[in-house]
């Protein structure tokens, strides 16, 4: 038997553990026996595990958040959530957690203080670190528990989550589940070391290896290292040995694991071992154990069947789409300014005093105002804080808000877009800064994955802005040049907002900000500092999802953004006889298609200029929606414009020749005398 120390245990705080070990241990067992009868699809066990997720939930308070993985029965039936509710979501049932959008246990609740993991693994321990970044910033005592398992060490999310929280002294324990195997593949190749814990000094952080099956002494140690935490905030990496019995989820089976394996750690099963512990102490009879496991039994079995007997969700194409975006409903201000010349204010300026200025002055503005409206906002990226960021957007960003708000971060682009997403499940905002928008690359799984689709699979928004600065024309060449709005076009739950103009840019900054859901913000490099035009001083904020009209004819559609703008400017500055209707999408996720279909409808004609590669581009899908429904009023082929489907070269020569601006002239002019 183990060796267990109560310490100051009460006996009624060691029957309670009992208990709590004991319900996901039954809730396993039947599951177990319904999957063998056909009943349920899939499971992932945790059985010999318990001990980790029930020590745990239980030590911590129960608004203390805890961000979970497969094995981690424990944490949801400790967090009390109501077992007909639980079981509704794990049989993939609408009344569920997440409406049959998931099962298992990829799904979060708020109100539980429970966060949703993905199949990704890494990506938990980031969003973690932003809950504890946001418990810091409000001097709340609370800490935060993140879950890995062995196999998850090997990502690069856990170098970054571990080497941030570090930086900062985050009152976080990052936990390793270290029960041998990544699926199907064991320790040994996963990585060289005996231990997991000594990576905790590379980070400068202590690093714990505890029995993960003693229920006494994963409840203790939790408890003494928050404690400790509290007291100095800081992060700890706390590695339990344990074993999964089961295989990875039951159709893997276990033939690829020693009898012997299973043989010795049989013997360490953390229920049965803590069983005969209290029976020794006299706390617990066979009597009472029978008739616990029957009370347990037709509590489980009375919820489970209402479960199964709930018919299979119905599919609703409306609601599907309602829930893609958290709903949100814009402020609107009255204001003495002149009207904006598209109507288009949803916060109109206090105050019809205008300055010249330039884009990237623009930016600065729209996010300094947004700093001095929300208290919660923060910004974080590498160099925002003394250097101002490469573009200078940020600076004095440090002298009027301070270091909390402003936060210079490590090369870590995935741990801080995870952080974000953190921030925002505390109430937080954040606009996160890509330095260039090519290197959102090394954070593409937390926002395509986790910002993305949080809303849709269990309710909680995602308050992130991530700014882009973008575009060639530069002389930059193939990692600093690319136009990648494209990426984030095709992925439901984004918001892609991409402004050509300085006025336009502090607006729809302003109103990404308020915006409760996940914004790409592209800025583009080459018109930082080359456009300039006199915009209002005072906040305003532009509606997100309009188009903006430059010209009006009725020859030629032009629907273009971002540099495609000007470009389209000069050439009917050139071609005064044109009679285009100018139509500049601003938004591109989601698209103004009324906008665009009133002027097709108008013009006959359409053609679609923007500077990424013409081969899976936006203007693709603008085109066949043209085509699709204006059809009968086309009076040419919808024609698209773009750069060559090359990288983005650096010679001058080789760059002009890339951008879709060298062949607009020439296909505008064809197209108008189709």
């Amino acid at each position: 038997m183990m060796n267990y120390d109560r310490g100051s245990l009460s006996d009624e705080k060691l029957l309670f553990l009992y208990r709590a070990l004991l319900l996901p241990r039954m809730i396993e067992e039947k599951m177990l026996l319904l999957l063998r009868k056909g009943r349920i699809s899939k499971w992932f066990s945790g059985i010999g595990q318990e001990a980790i997720s029930v020590g745990v939930t239980q030590a911590l308070d129960q608004d203390e958040f805890i961000l979970p993985l497969h094995r981690n029965l424990g944490v949801f039936t400790g967090r009390k959530m109501p077992l007909e509710k639980l079981f509704a979501q794990l049989q993939g049932k609408y009344s569920g957690f997440s409406k049959g959008r998931e099962r298992s246990f990829h799904f979060g609740s708020t109100p539980h203080h429970i966060v949703g993991m993905i199949s990704h693994l890494g990506p938990q321990l980031s969003v973690g670190a932003g809950i504890a970044l946001g418990k810091k910033l409000k001097a709340e005592k609370k800490i935060t528990v993140a879950f890995t398992g062995e196999g998850g060490t090997s990502e690069g999310e856990f170098h970054e989550a571990l080497n941030v929280a570090a930086v900062w002294n985050l009152p976080i324990i990052f936990l390793i589940e270290n029960n041998g195997y990544g699926l199907s593949t064991p320790s040994r190749e996963q990585f060289a070391t005996d231990d997991l814990k000594g990576r905790a000094a590379g980070y400068g952080m202590e690093g714990v290896q505890i029995d993960g099956n003693n229920i006494l002494e994963v409840f203790n140690t939790i408890n003494i290292l928050k404690e400790e935490i509290l007291e100095n905030p800081r992060p700890v990496l706390l590695e339990c040995m344990t074993f999964r019995m089961r295989g990875h989820e039951e159709a893997s089976g276990v033939k690829y694991v020693p009898q012997a394996l299973f043989d010795e750690w049989g013997k360490k099963d953390p229920v049965s071992n803590y069983q005969e512990y209290l029976q020794e102490q006299g706390l617990l009879t066979l009597e009472a154990i029978a008739d616990l496991r029957k009370e347990m039994a037709s509590e489980i079995d009375n919820t489970l069947n209402e479960a199964l007997d709930e018919k299979d969700a119905e599919a609703h194409t409306a609601a599907e789409l309602a829930d893609i975006y958290h709903e949100h409903t814009f402020l609107r201000e009255k204001g003495d300014a002149a009207t904006h010349q598209e109507n288009d204010f949803l916060i109109a300026p206090a105050s019809s005093a205008k300055t010249k200025k330039r884009l990237v002055d623009a930016v600065s503005d729209g996010l300094r105002q947004s700093m001095e409206r929300y208290e919660n906002l923060i910004i974080m990226g590498q160099d925002v804080a003394e250097y101002g960021g490469v573009f200078k957007v940020t600076e004095g960003f440090l002298e009027q808000f301070g270091r909390e708000r402003v936060r210079n971060t490590p090369l870590c682009e995935s741990a801080i877009l995870g952080m974000g997403l953190g921030l925002s499940i505390e109430g937080y905002k954040s606009v996160i800064e890509m330095q260039f928008a090519d290197f959102v690359t090394c954070g593409f799984n937390q926002i395509i994955n986790n910002l993305a689709k949080i809303h849709y699979r269990w309710g909680q928004n995602a308050d992130v802005v991530v700014r882009m600065p973008t575009g060639a024309g530069v002389g930059a060449g193939p990692f600093h040049s690319q136009s990648n709005e494209a990426w984030f076009f095709h992925t439901p739950g984004l918001k892609v907002v991409y402004p050509s103009s300085p006025s336009d840019a502090k607006g729809l900054l302003a109103a990404s900000i308020e915006d409760p859901n996940p914004v790409m913000f592209f800025e583009h490099k080459a018109l930082y500092r080359s456009i300039s035009e006199e915009i209002f001083d005072d906040y305003y904020t532009i509606e997100l999802g309009k188009a903006r009209c430059w010209r009006n004819g009725d020859e030629v559609s032009i629907i273009t953004y971002g540099a495609g703008v000007h470009w389209a400017l000069e050439v009917l500055n050139i071609h005064p006889g044109i009679s285009a209707d100018l139509i500049d999408l601003r938004t591109l996720l989601p698209w103004d298609q009324e906008a665009v279909k009133q002027s097709v409808l108008k013009t006959g004609k359409a053609i679609i200029l923007h500077e990424d590669t013409l081969t899976g581009g936006i203007g693709g899908e603008i085109a066949a929606w043209i085509s699709e429904h204006c059809f009968e009023h086309l009076d040419a082929p919808v024609k698209r414009v773009a750069s060559l489907d090359t990288p983005v070269p650096m010679a001058p020569k080789l760059e002009a020749n890339f951008l879709a601006k060298s062949r607009f002239e020439k296909a505008l002019v064809e197209l108008v005398g189709y």
